[in-house]
């Protein structure tokens, strides 16, 4: 069989067009070594197993979070065969296998952070209690949605709760997350907490909500956040970067709204207690009202007759002032148009004048 006789060019088109063919993507699991991180953006490592190694390349955004040498990662990208530098998988995405490999993430970028102080207790923030409207992000089909859901409904009614449909495990679960967290942080009217729930699994299936593209989207919410993942023993870098962890997905709407019944029954006693500590002073105020009252009788009685005496007074002094009445004894008053004449020397001969009397008035002129 004749051999093809190709340029290097085209040589490596053909190669690529064949992996694109037979193999669009890959998965590969190994041990990472030779890893470096050029420009702050370009992320070059390999991995290898007992017999042979594969170099990947990849960008920063790729990364779960640190890495060390001797982890072991499950890789998946497209095999390429580049013009200058050979042959390399580019990095789609990376996540973590084995627990020690996990383990190991975890303790890294939890130091990483903490030195940040991404998860220092200052940061946090009040929850209101009860919220009206509440944002959750977890998968619809799980069991720590319907739990969820079914708990704040019995114990706190008529509350909106809009609902994010995410992955909460797998490749794209991460990238979902912050999207949602995202979504409702860019709404003009967002909800008052962030809910950020699922139920328990292995540390591999925990691990989204270990990924630093996750905490630090909880740990930049603008809302403020709930976050509870797994069991009661499990504990995420989420949740560490929350205002509040509960400790499972029911937990949660425990924290966020009261029990409605036992607020009911809490008001009874103490209306009950009210009632009883307010029986005995009331009985003996009672008595003193009416000693009081009595006293009190007695005091506007002798104002009134104080003030009546006054009243009287008043009125015989203004009888006695009375202009009219004063027209009456015999006196009368002169006046020159609207003017009262006091004295002779105001008038002269020939002026008009009014003279008011008790009966009448009389026009006369000054002779």
């Amino acid at each position: 069989m004749e051999s093809l006789q190709l340029s290097p060019s085209d040589f490596v088109a053909l190669v690529n067009q064949t992996l694109e063919f037979a193999y669009p993507s890959v998965v590969i699991e190994g041990e990472l070594s030779n890893f470096r991180v050029s420009k702050n953006r370009w992320v070059y490592f390999d991995l290898k197993d007992d017999y042979s190694s594969v170099k990947f390349f990849g960008t920063v955004y790729n990364l779960p979070g640190p890495l060390e040498e001797g982890m072991t990662l499950r890789v998946t990208g497209s095999p390429r065969l580049h013009p200058l530098y050979g042959f390399s998988v580019n990095v789609q995405t990376i996540s973590l296998a084995g627990e020690g490999t996990i383990k190991k993430a975890f303790d890294l970028l939890l130091k990483k952070l903490t030195l940040e102080g991404l998860f220092e207790e200052g940061r946090k923030r009040l929850l209101p209690y009860p919220p009206e409207r509440i944002g959750l992000i977890t998968s619809g089909e799980s069991a720590a949605y319907a739990d969820f859901v079914k708990i704040i409904n019995a114990r706190f009614r008529g509350l909106k709760i809009e609902h994010a449909d995410v992955q909460v495990q797998g490749e794209p679960a991460a990238r979902q997350i912050v999207r949602a967290i995202e979504y409702f942080n860019s709404l003009g009217e967002p909800p008052e907490v962030l809910v950020i729930i699922r139920g328990g699994g292995s540390a591999d299936d925990l691990q989204t909500f270990n990924t630093e593209i996750v905490t630090r989207a909880v740990a930049a919410s603008r809302i403020p956040t709930l976050v509870a993942i797994g069991h009661e023993v499990d504990t995420s870098l989420a949740e560490l970067a929350a205002d509040l962890r509960g400790s499972t997905p029911s937990n949660a709407a425990e924290l966020l709204v009261p029990d409605r019944s036992q607020l009911l029954r809490e008001l009874k006693a103490i209306r009950v207690e009210m009632g009883r500590l307010l029986s005995a002073p009331v009985q003996s105020g009672k008595k003193d009202l009416k000693t009081q009252g009595d006293s009190l009788k007695q005091l506007v009685e002798r104002l009134l007759d104080n003030e009546q005496e006054e009243l009287n007074y008043s009125k015989k002094l203004l009888e006695l002032l009375n202009p009219q009445n004063i027209l009456k004894r015999g006196y009368a008053v002169v006046r020159s148009g609207k003017k009262v004449v006091r004295r002779s020397k105001d008038v002269v001969k020939g002026q008009a004048l009014e003279i008011l009397l008790a009966d009448g008035n009389i026009n006369a002129k000054v002779q």
